[in-house]
């Protein structure tokens, strides 16, 4: 069962990582983002499966993290908080215009988080820009949008985060931890 499985998704740039890092400093298992780690090996090793090079083999590896993150996991006692899960790759094909495979859509329904996700809106005040996040603020929002569209198709209960401090984002969440 995995209904202690937590899942914080949004757009780039809304502050998912910082909240993720203050829930681990805090003591909760989390798991990292698989997008930016990919990012960051492709880049290293000249590779390709980029989000501007080439975009499916670069959500197959995300699904391939994803799912063995999720399999690592069951293991572990009380909350885990996931920054992205595998729904999050669903609705990236979905905004490339791509159509997901088959496995995908499968891995995203058979493939189950608590019920409750949490989503951190597009906030303008601290989105930012870097070498692994490109997108700009029309298309962080557009993430933003088809991630809650992703999730709620999936039946997943969406929880905006509030536009507030890390510390008051934390706790907002950690009083919403039901397992």
């Amino acid at each position: 069962m995995s209904d202690h499985f937590f899942v914080v998704t949004g757009g780039p740039g809304a502050g998912k990582t910082s909240l993720i890092t203050e829930l681990a400093r805090r003591g909760f298992h989390t798991v990292p983002e698989a997008g930016r780690a990919i990012i960051r090996a492709e880049m290293q090793s000249g590779g390709s499966a980029l989000p501007w090079a080439d975009r499916v083999s670069y959500a197959e590896r995300m699904l391939q993290r994803d799912l063995h993150a999720h399999h690592t996991a069951q293991g572990l006692a009380g909350p885990v908080i996931f920054d992205r899960a595998i729904p999050d790759v669903l609705g990236y094909l979905r905004l490339c215009g791509l159509t997901p495979p088959p496995r995908l859509t499968t891995a995203a329904k058979a493939t189950r988080y608590n019920r409750r996700v949490f989503l951190a809106p597009h906030w303008d005040a601290i989105f930012t820009q870097d070498t692994e996040r490109r997108q700009g603020r029309t298309e962080a929002e557009a993430t933003c949008a088809i991630m809650r569209e992703t999730y709620a198709a999936l039946g997943y209960e969406i929880t905006e985060l509030p536009r507030t401090d890390i510390r008051q984002r934390a706790d907002f969440v950690v009083g919403l931890l039901t397992c």
